[in-house]
């Protein structure tokens, strides 16, 4: 049938995921790095996904495609939220279950990350140096859960992220920072761009340092 439904540019897309978020029935997914219209049945042609795309990849058109089907949707769903829910009975019995990601966004890198986007508003910053992911086995569901995840190297990048880092701060509605770095020197680099970064902001936002050590213990 002829009805409107939605487009993706790929060459437009970034990557960050937000629209495959915002789809409530599921007709985006993340494929190698894109988003995709994997289930055209799903697509209800509303577009509660074009307004989550920070770079306007997605647009409405016109076209032959299955008709919505509510009760497919409506299944999927279902079978979710089921899933989810065997997944924290497990949990809660200390059943062995396949670790759930907290990345927010995408990308995460620093150096690759856009100055705004709509995943920054009324956002928690987790600012995190490349090595405490490997470090500290727990990242994910004690930092990185809830925040949307900034991470890079000073040492490695050979920059300093101060003035990226006060863009970002200064241009979106954040909430907070953690900084996680690990307890070698320089990762000195990596806490006073955060430090400077808020200072220029000229923002008065909470902030805490969490310090790694390289057996991947958290420090006091």
């Amino acid at each position: 049938m002829l009805r409107q439904i939605i487009h993706i540019d790929e060459e437009k897309c970034n990557g960050c995921g937000i629209c495959a978020n915002a789809c409530h029935e599921g007709a985006i997914e993340m494929v190698n790095g894109k988003a995709k219209l994997v289930r055209e049945n799903f697509c209800d042609g509303f577009g509660d996904c074009l307004p989550a795309c920070p770079t306007g990849a997605i647009t409405f058109e016109e076209r032959e495609a299955p008709a919505y089907d509510e009760a497919a949707v409506k299944k999927s769903l279902a079978e979710k939220e089921s899933k989810q829910s065997e997944d924290s009975k497990m949990i809660e019995n200390n059943v062995c279950v396949k670790p759930v990601s907290r990345l927010m966004q995408w990308p995460c890198q620093i150096k690759l990350l856009p100055t705004r986007a709509p995943y920054f508003d009324g956002a928690k910053l987790l600012i995190a140096a490349d090595c405490t992911a490997y470090a500290y086995a727990n990242m994910h569901e004690d930092f990185m859960k809830g925040k949307v995840t900034l991470v890079g190297c000073p040492k490695l990048d050979g920059v300093d992220y101060t003035d990226k880092l006060t863009e970002i701060i200064k241009n979106n509605d954040i909430k907070g920072v953690t900084l996680v770095r690990m307890e070698v020197p320089c990762c000195g680099g990596m806490q006073r761009a955060m430090e400077n970064a808020i200072k220029n902001s000229g923002k008065f936002i909470p902030w805490q340092v969490v310090v790694v050590s390289c057996d991947g213990d958290l420090l006091e």
